[in-house]
Order: C-alpha cells, then sequence, then structure tokens
C-alpha cells in the first residue's frame, strides 16, 4: 500500500554568497508504504535515499520499499531529492538544471525537512487518514506538506527513525547520521558511496575553468549539467565530508550491504569504513553488482536483491527488538 505527497521547500537555496531560485518551487517528492498490520503494528520509519542520476522510482526501489514494509512493520519514504533532477513526472530528468547545482549540503537540507515530516503532527494525521480511508475505500488526495511548519519538529519521539541510502545516498545517509545521531536508529547502506569526491580530473578542471561540465546517464545516454556549485560545495565542506576518518566517532548502528562486483573502490572504501568503526556490520553479497542485478525499468527481482532485503530485514527487526529491552 503506497501513497504519495509533496513536500515544499524553500525556493531559494542559500550557498555561500550565491542563490539560485529554479523551477519556480523547491519540492521533495515522496511515496510512503504502509505495513499491512494497521496503524497499531507500526514499529516505526525507514527512510529511503537514492543515489546520483537515481529517482525513487527507479528500478528496484518501489518493489524493496514495499518488501520492508511487510517484512519489518516499519513506514516506509522513499523520496526524490528536491535538486536530483527528475520533475513532476517522476521518470525522467526534466530538470537538468536543478540537477546541475545538486549539492551534498542541499541533500542534507532536504533529509532535515523530510525527518521533520516524518515527526510532524500533520503527518501523523495524514496517516491516520489513510489507515480511516482503507476501511472505507475512500480515495485520499495527494497532500502537499509545507517545510515552514516542520520547524518545531520532535525529535525526542520514541518512534525510530532508520535511513537506507544507496549508493551515494548512502553517503548522505551516513553525513546525516555523524551529524545527529540522535535524531536516528541506525543506518543502512547499499553499496554505498564513503568517497564523497567521485568526479574526474577532467570534470573538476571544467568546473573551474568554464563552471560548468557533464555527466553521462549511462542508461539514457543524455548528458546531465553539473555546475561549479557542486564542486565548490566539496571544497568548502572537506572536514565535514571526510566519511570514513569521521567514523571513528560514530555512535549509531550501521549495516552496509555490498555486491561482491561493486563499482571499482567501492568494497575498499567500505572495508577501510569498518577498520575505522569495528562495531559496523559489513555483508557481501556474491555476484551482486551496484544495482543487485536489477534494472530499469524494473523487469522484477533477482536472488541478489532478495538477499539485500532479506539481510536489511533482519537487521531492522534485530535493532527494534534491542530497543524494546
Amino acid at each position: 500500500m503506497s501513497y504519495h505527497f509533496n513536500l515544499n521547500m524553500l525556493g531559494e537555496s542559500d550557498m555561500g554568497n550565491r542563490k539560485e531560485t529554479l523551477y519556480g518551487s523547491r519540492v521533495v517528492r515522496g511515496t510512503l508504504h504502509l505495513p499491512p498490520g494497521g496503524a497499531k503494528a507500526v514499529q516505526g520509519t525507514l527512510l529511503i535515499c537514492h543515489g546520483f542520476k537515481g529517482f525513487k522510482d527507479w528500478g528496484f526501489f518501489p518493489f524493496a520499499a514495499e518488501q520492508l514494509a511487510i517484512l519489518t512493520n516499519l513506514n516506509v519514504v522513499r523520496f526524490n531529492f528536491s535538486h536530483n533532477g527528475v520533475g513532476a513526472d517522476m521518470g525522467s530528468f526534466s530538470e537538468p538544471e536543478r540537477f546541475a547545482v545538486n549539492t551534498y549540503e542541499r541533500e542534507q537540507e532536504d533529509l532535515a525537512s523530510v525527518l521533520a515530516l516524518v515527526h510532524s503532527e500533520a503527518f501523523k494525521q495524514w496517516k491516520e487518514q489513510l489507515y480511516a480511508s482503507l476501511a472505507l475505500s475512500n480515495p485520499i488526495r495527494i497532500p502537499s506538506f509545507d517545510s515552514r511548519m516542520l520547524v518545531q519538529a520532535d525529535h525526542t519521539s520514541n518512534e525510530p527513525i532508520f535511513i537506507l541510502g544507496h549508493s551515494r545516498g548512502g553517503a548522505t545517509a551516513l553525513l546525516y547520521a555523524l551529524d545527529y545521531s540522535e535524531h536516528i536508529a541506525g543506518v543502512l547502506t547499499w553499496n554505498g558511496v564513503t568517497n564523497v569526491d567521485l568526479f574526474s580530473t577532467e570534470q573538476k578542471e571544467n568546473l573551474r575553468t568554464t563552471g560548468r561540465s557533464q555527466v553521462i546517464n549511462a542508461r539514457t545516454g543524455e548528458a546531465l549539467p553539473l555546475d561549479a556549485v557542486v564542486l565548490e560545495d566539496l571544497e568548502r565542506n572537506a572536514d565535514k565530508y571526510q566519511i570514513i576518518e569521521r567514523m571513528s566517532t560514530a555512535q549509531f548502528p550501521l549495516i552496509m550491504i555490498q555486491g561482491s562486483n561493486d563499482l571499482p573502490g567501492f568494497c575498499e572504501g567500505s572495508s577501510r569504513l569498518q577498520q575505522q568503526y569495528k562495531e559496523a556490520e559489513w555483508v557481501i553479497i556474491d555476484e551482486a553488482g551496484h544495482t543487485f542485478q536489477a534494472v530499469h525499468p524494473f523487469q522484477g527481482t533477482t536472488p541478489q536483491l532478495n538477499e539485500a532485503i532479506e539481510h536489511s530485514a533482519a537487521w531492522l527487526k534485530k535493532q527494534l527488538q534491542c530497543r524494546d529491552k
């Protein structure tokens, strides 16, 4: 059971001394998956963060979210970062100029707002309406929430919130957890990024000299633009974005689920992270690539994807049991 929502953000994002206002309002588009046991069975919430050139409806995300909701009795929220480049059609990079300026800093703002939304009274009331509509078979319109109304979010709520991030989304989840471990119950990464600077020497040179570069979407062949602001973000926040080095002070449960055939350097990064944070669990799935052999459009699940989901669900249930003790 899944239901869509919009979270309206502020139109401008302050990036140092420059501000960009693009395509009007800034929107985080999300989908909520309700577990089948009813409101009283819900154990908490899992947020799913997509990666670079990803989006909430890519490939395995809808299937994985639904399965995790069923297996864990967690509300599961998958969402598009406001500057991922995918617009209202939900399936194409119809807002390339947003993609061009999508930074980790912006993703941290989006993630913080989604957490605030989950804690908000407005979101709780919407969920209650959804459960009521199931009993009455009444349709519920897609709601729009306003981030300006969420500033008083109650992060002290007993409801646990977990974050799962795939690829770059893993880095975004870890960065948030490193700064606000008290807000979350744990992090899961699926083939997660540990080194946020993945741009080539040529891309960085172009960004410095012309202010623009591009990256090719391997699936569609389209060239997506990059603006100098993405490099400025990495350089301005270089110390903050040193994920591996910062993990020695981490204070949150973590499981890394990774394919044995993940992208070059990713497994090495996970190994270094675990050396810094011995408490982290690291699961290797044999014969699995960066997307666990799943494709977009989704052609059905794979043994590797099923294994990633099963490991995730088992770990989440273990964390919930530990909280109940």
